[in-house]
């Protein structure tokens, strides 16, 4: 085979890029492949191709029940409390509202935010909404392979598609799972919560933060800080409308933040973000510019831009965003190194494809997104590193063994491995 015929045999899925897909994960019995392009959500099904991108799709709460519903509330589960506090290590003030995310299997779900002291408090089991967090995505759970009922991931979400509040199922169990707080440039201790019960003191004790130097960005801005009071509580209550899943509510209390205080740029981002969710896509581009405007260090906008972007298939805008935000912070968003290798494969910048899908993998040690192992064997197959993608082929296979696309990628590993042996052969005469 020569290399003209065995290119052709990857043609479909470079033209593909345009396509919308859905991506697979470990740990969960479904998923699919996709093409290059933004997943739309859902929990099978697809086309194989290029890898999706995508946010994690909401878990549909579940209620604790009895084993057996005839012998009445004796047997109804008892809440189980959590609380805590969290404080910087140097012993510097906390930024507000920082949040606090449970972590089961690699994957995370936020569930509370801190107060004004550093104290947190929240309810394990009941449905606790917030708007999505590019942060969550990929590294061990951001996020393009979202939670199945067994702990896994389920499908992804797309940045803007569907609804982005993620709610916060209550498994009766806590194995595997772990407690962490979560702002951008800094690494959180952990808690954790193996078999945690209702008897149990519910005070975890403290949560310590640790200051990350290669992060340049911030994910809580600093004009923020310098809010009036009356803009600061109506952004609050924006925040606690958001934890009761009225995110209408939440939007009124966010403009009235940013019409007290127009540089409130956490303000507007979050109010971009609920635009997003109800695929208002020009007000919620507005919303962020105008976050980027009040403070061009705030990492979150450039990310969620560089989302909605490639969810809209504007390569060129996504990559521009996305490597703003990732050279602001190039830690905390192991989903946005991902979109930013697909957004850079589609415009056939492989070198930048590259770069970005090996930090992508970096970031993923549990190998929670195994579409990276994928998408960088197709960016090497266009760098003619034919070993090389061979290699990421067979981890692809390895690490997502129920994906739906197995057999084709089987089959093109085996053609790809066919071709090397004849290269071999034909070297040797």
């Amino acid at each position: 085979m020569n290399r003209a015929s065995f290119f052709l045999l990857f043609v479909a899925a470079s033209v593909a890029a345009s396509a919308f897909g859905q991506s697979t994960g470990a740990g969960s019995s479904t998923g699919a492949g996709g093409a290059t392009g933004v997943s739309t959500g859902g929990t099978t099904g697809g086309t194989s191709g290029v890898p999706s991108v995508g946010r994690p799709n909401p878990s549909i709460p579940s209620t604790p029940q009895t084993n057996n519903p005839s012998q009445g509330l004796n047997n109804i589960q008892r809440p189980v409390f959590i609380s805590g506090k969290v404080m910087m290590d140097d012993g510097s003030p906390l930024p507000p509202n920082v949040v606090i995310q449970r972590v089961c299997n690699g994957n995370p779900r936020s569930v509370a935010y801190t107060d004004s002291r550093g104290h947190f408090s929240f309810q394990l089991g009941q449905p606790t909404a917030f708007l999505s967090d590019a942060s969550e995505a990929g590294s061990g759970g951001f996020g393009v392979t979202g939670a199945s009922s067994t702990g896994g991931f389920g499908s992804a979400q797309s940045a803007g598609g569907g609804n982005p509040l993620s709610a916060d199922p209550f498994s009766g169990q806590m194995a595997n799972c772990e407690l962490r707080a979560q702002l951008g440039g800094y690494r959180s201790d952990t808690i954790n919560l193996v078999n945690r019960s209702a008897m149990d003191n519910p005070d975890v004790g403290m949560i310590v933060l640790h200051r990350m130097g290669n992060v340049e960005g911030t994910s809580v801005s600093a004009t923020s800080l310098m809010a009036p009071k009356d803009a600061k509580k109506a952004y609050e209550k924006g925040l606690q409308s958001l934890l009761k899943s009225r995110s209408d509510e939440a939007s009124k209390e966010f403009e009235k933040a940013v019409l007290a205080y127009p540089k409130y740029a956490d303000a507007w981002m979050n109010l971009g973000k609920i635009r997003m969710q109800q695929k208002a896509f020009e007000p919620a581009r507005d919303a962020m510019l105008k976050a980027i405007e009040a403070d061009s260090k705030l990492v979150g906008p450039y990310i969620e831009l560089g989302l909605m972007a490639a969810q809209q298939q504007k390569w060129e805008e996504a990559g521009q965003y996305l490597d703003r935000g990732l050279k602001l912070d190039p830690v905390d968003f192991p989903q946005a190194w991902y979109v930013d290798s697909v957004a850079h494969y589609n415009l056939k910048k492989y070198d930048a494809a590259d770069k970005s899908a090996r930090e992508a993998l970096k970031l993923d040690p549990r190998h929670a997104n195994p579409r990276i192992q994928y998408l960088l064997g197709l960016i090497l197959v266009e760098k003619h590193e034919y070993p090389a993608s061979a290699e990421q082929f067979r981890d692809y296979l390895k690490f997502a063994p129920a994906a739906p696309d197995h057999d084709k990628v089987k089959e093109q590993l085996a053609q790809l491995e066919k071709y090397l042996d004849q290269t071999k052969e034909a070297a040797k005469q």
